[in-house]
């Protein structure tokens, strides 16, 4: 019998169990023993025709792209209205810090509820929360289209970061528990992760083109497409398998403490940039969020049934795939903010123009994603990780010693292209390797964790990086100082995966059996 470990791969698609190498350690749990009695857990006969060895049929397919589809949606939404800030200032004559709440509402919401998302999908069904947070989604994006007051869309973003909240992790958890761990659900989030990438790419061209007719379209286009999708899952996502054993209590105390931590975390980390990150209020926000998580933590390891079993934390695997998370999301939205601010601002592109010199990057990402399925089933998720930090890393550095007059095949693209590449590994490798060992009954807390790494990880590197333009007065002056934050978030990336790929490798791991 081989045993490999996670950063070396699963064996030969055979008949396969869980196992942990090496000794268990306390809060560790079997990942076998997470889908008792969880009510959770997909169907046999569904995981069955999942497996590797089984050709997906058109159900399968048909469940797989219409998960796609609402993360697809999330990253058309996220884009669009990043395009159309300006319009929407000039419209509705809003102050700087107005304009910035209609993207902070939004991680706000998002980042502040994952947790609480991920657990309620847990418990109360992963298809009822989808279906249930996409329709309020929905509801929130037809009433952004219409309003006329910065109060109540900055309100209505607040209510759709909310929303995602919940549909991110019961959509992730819906695809990690259909398909069986291993080839079948690596090929599976290859695919899912690519359509995300998409969405966001389509996302920044279409809202340079919907700008240009109005900015409430950017609101307003996202509606059929979610509509579109809550016409469909009904009849394509199984129902919610019956709870089996008794009915588990939902962790109050420990929801309350988890989301109000998140929450004022996540509100000071946007609001540094702005209010200093030396004041009284921005010092005291975050040794607010601070008490709340360590209380949170306190009741966890005190409670029966928590909202995060500590012990998943414990596990060295899952704690890389959550750095790795952070500094993916970190150095790449980082990035994002203060290359748009220089190519629009210092060298005078339009949105599309702007889209446009990104889209090299989109378009690997949702063409390579596909394939990193194949990618992990050989090398293991912790090698590919670490080469896309590599990739990562030798981008922005590339665009370091960018002048005001650049040549675009030369200066930028480049860049791009890395970029590109190392999204296409990082993203759907990270989320394999922080759901990998992890029982079915606990899927939906792990996309939430990871998820909400991805959120605080990109809104702490992008407050650093809005910080350090707001500081240096010009984009031409903070350029190089951005980028090279951005530059050493992506090699302490680097360096958390190394690590994994060559440190302790006694997690639970894929076994097969002779």
């Amino acid at each position: 019998m081989a045993h490999p470990s996670p950063s070396s791969g699963p064996g030969p698609a055979r008949r396969r169990k869980v196992v942990f190498v090496g000794k268990k350690r306390a809060g560790d749990r079997d990942p076998r023993d997470g889908a008792a009695g969880a009510g959770a857990e997909a169907p046999r006969a569904e995981r069955a025709a999942a497996s590797p060895d089984v050709r997906w049929d058109a159900r399968l397919w048909g469940t797989l792209i219409v998960l796609c589809g609402v993360l697809f949606l999330d990253g058309l939404d996220v884009s669009m209205v990043g395009v159309a800030l300006p319009s929407i200032s000039e419209d509705l004559d809003l102050t700087t810090s107005q304009l910035q709440w209609i993207v902070s509402g939004y991680v706000l919401g998002y980042g502040g509820l994952l947790l609480l998302g991920g657990r309620v999908a847990d418990l109360l069904g992963r298809r009822r929360v989808l279906l249930a947070g996409l329709s309020v989604f929905t509801l929130a994006s037809l009433v952004g289209g219409l309003v006329d007051d910065a109060s109540l869309l900055v309100a209505t973003r607040f209510v759709k970061g909310m929303a995602a909240a919940f549909t991110a992790p019961a959509a992730l958890s819906i695809v990690t528990t259909t398909f069986a761990e291993g080839p079948s659900r690596n090929k599976a989030l290859s695919i899912y992760t690519a359509f995300g990438a998409s969405g966001f790419s389509s996302g920044l061209v279409l809202g340079g083109l919907m700008t240009e007719v109005g900015w409430r379209w950017t609101f307003l286009l996202p509606v059929p497409f979610a509509a579109l999708i809550l016409a469909t899952a009904p009849r394509l996502i199984r129902k919610d398998a019956p709870r089996v054993g008794p009915r588990k209590r939902f962790d109050i105390p420990g929801a309350l403490a988890a989301t109000a931590g998140m929450l004022v975390l996540v509100r000071a980390v946007v609001q540094a940039p702005e209010t200093g990150w030396g004041a009284p209020e921005t010092v005291g926000s975050f040794v607010l969020a601070a008490a709340l998580l360590a209380l949170f933590v306190t009741i966890e390891q005190r409670t029966a049934e928590p909202l995060v079993r500590l012990g998943l934390l414990r596990s060295g695997h899952i704690t890389r795939a959550n750095l790795a998370a952070m500094a993916t999301a970190g150095c790449y939205f980082g990035f994002q903010f203060v290359a748009m601010l220089f190519l629009q601002q210092e060298l005078g592109w339009s949105p599309i123009e702007t889209a446009l010199a990104f889209l090299p990057a989109g378009l690997i990402v949702a063409f390579g994603s596909t394939r990193v399925g194949g990618l992990v089933d050989r090398f293991g998720t912790g090698k590919v990780i670490a080469v896309a930090f590599a990739a990562f890393a030798a981008g922005y550095a590339l665009f370091l010693p960018i002048d005001t007059s650049p040549t675009y095949t030369v200066a930028i693209l480049p860049t791009m292209l890395l970029i590109g590449a190392g999204f296409a590994l990082g993203f759907p490798s990270t989320n394999m390797q922080a759901t990998m060992g992890v029982g079915d009954s606990e899927q939906g807390i792990a996309s939430g964790l990871v998820q909400t790494s991805f959120q605080v990880g990109g809104a702490t590197v992008l407050a650093v990086v809005s910080a350090i333009v707001t500081s240096q007065g010009s984009v031409v002056d903070a350029l190089q100082p951005a980028l090279a934050v951005v530059t050493g978030v992506a090699a302490l990336g680097l360096a958390v995966a190394l690590g994994g790929v060559l440190g302790d490798r006694r997690e639970p791991a894929l076994a097969t059996e002779g």
